[in-house]
């Protein structure tokens, strides 16, 4: 049995690297589109399906990354959304990835192992922030075995914001950085798990590299040959394809793309006079984000 993070490993060499980033906030959909459902999250769902169903279709994308706070901040409501659409995901056949970065101690983190690996929001894989300790993995870690679902864990190791600075970057007193203690840990659990897959071509813990600097996408590549990384950043956040490009090579890594493909129908020429207008459809902007992602996907795989 193949563990979460060896099939998406599979699929970005079948399909492409891109990740959609379902980080669908109700102001990413025009509000003459909105008025036609009885709530904001019900336009947010019938989105999400739509373009789930579009990018299946196109073969465009290798998955899709669900990040939670859109959907707590909307409430219950929002939340049954959330639900909803990793559930489509799955269905669907992608590999799904809930941005939740969780990261706490002892029975808190077992408690958020369960509520995102079973139950109402079971997911395939799932972000997660060490900061407090390397023995707030362990909870996760534990549900990539086997015996526990073989699911997948993104750890947090250089992430695409600018405040990154304030604590990843930091030198240690022993030498090196704080992210690359965080690294030096994930090869030790990659170590561990050659012996629970020893046929597989990545370990079921990858972590999240942004794509926003290339002197450390090349360092942090060539340090962690046999880590898969998801890779955000690109497109609204300004990394480029070409850096992507050097955190895709060796073991790989998914590129995951939000605001770009969300809200492509901004910047559609072709839209323009449906935009002022106010007369956009849900078909419209599905089409434009659908665009976007095949765009997207050829940029990525012209490195």
């Amino acid at each position: 049995m193949k563990h979460a993070m060896q099939k998406l490993q599979d699929a970005a060499r079948k399909f492409g690297p891109l990740c959609v980033g379902l980080d669908t906030d109700p102001s990413y959909i025009p509000e003459n589109i909105i008025k036609n459902y009885s709530s904001p999250a019900d336009a947010v769902l019938a989105y999400n399906l739509a373009l789930i169903e579009r990018i299946k279709i196109d073969e465009s994308a290798c998955c899709f990354k669900i990040q939670i706070a859109y959907y707590e901040a909307m409430g219950l409501k929002g939340m049954e959304v959330y639900a909803k659409t990793v559930k489509a995901v799955r269905d669907a056949g992608f590999v799904a990835i809930s941005d939740v970065k969780r990261g706490d101690i002892a029975a808190t983190a077992q408690a958020y192992a369960r509520a995102h690996f079973k139950g109402d929001f079971e997911t395939d894989i799932i972000t997660i922030n060490p900061y407090m300790g390397f023995d707030t993995l362990k909870p996760f870690i534990e549900y990539t075995t086997l015996a526990n679902g073989s699911k997948g864990i993104f750890v947090l190791l250089r992430t695409s914001n600018p405040g990154m600075v304030d604590i990843e970057q930091q030198e240690l007193k022993n030498g090196g950085r704080v992210l690359d203690r965080v690294g030096n840990e994930l090869n030790n659990i990659l170590s561990e798990s050659k012996k629970e897959y020893p046929d597989e071509g990545c370990s079921p813990v990858g972590a999240v590299v942004g794509c926003t600097e290339e002197s450390d996408a090349r360092a942090l590549r060539d340090a962690y040959p046999e880590v898969f990384f998801l890779i955000p950043g690109y497109g609204a956040q300004g990394g480029a394809a070409k850096i992507c490009a050097i955190l895709l090579e060796k073991c790989g890594g998914t590129v995951n793309s939000s605001r770009g493909i969300l809200c492509a129908w901004k910047k559609d020429s072709e839209l323009e006079e449906k935009r002022n207008a106010n007369t956009l459809t849900m078909d419209d902007i599905i089409d434009a984000s659908a665009k976007a992602a095949i765009d997207s996907k050829k940029e990525l795989m012209s490195f």
